[in-house]
């Protein structure tokens, strides 16, 4: 798996955005194409040409698991890997999507400084 550099980020909570943003191009040098739903998600993926997805769970309209199976759809995403945000710690709904297919979950609050090295491990995984 080659290095990774591009993540298209999904999230209806605009701090979570600026604060994921910051470190992960701040801090790790990640290029960063952010969305807050799950409808422009869809409409930028094309121009982001993501790696990475790093996707909420819980998005009015459309959640998280909902866009990612419909980009899953999509021949020329359908495998992209994908990590997923909840603020839910609920084991089963983490287990539920790593037997889906995710990579990894990530629970928020998360620790900025090590947002991206949450990634890379994950990423390393592949």
């Amino acid at each position: 798996m080659s290095d990774l550099n591009k993540i298209l980020h999904v999230d209806d909570d605009d701090d979570i955005l600026e604060i994921a943003r910051m470190a992960l191009e701040m801090v790790d040098s990640f290029t960063v194409h952010q969305c807050n739903n799950g409808p422009a998600a869809l409409n930028e993926i094309a121009e982001a040409a993501p790696q990475l997805l790093l996707l909420d769970v819980m998005m009015p309209g459309m959640t998280g698991p909902d866009l990612w199976e419909q980009i899953k759809a999509m021949p020329d995403y359908a495998s992209v890997p994908t990590i997923f945000m909840t603020a839910k710690a609920e084991d089963s709904l983490s287990q539920d999507l790593l037997k889906m297919g995710a990579l990894a979950v990530i629970t928020k609050p998360f620790d900025p400084m090590a947002l991206g090295a949450q990634i890379r491990d994950a990423w390393a995984t592949l």
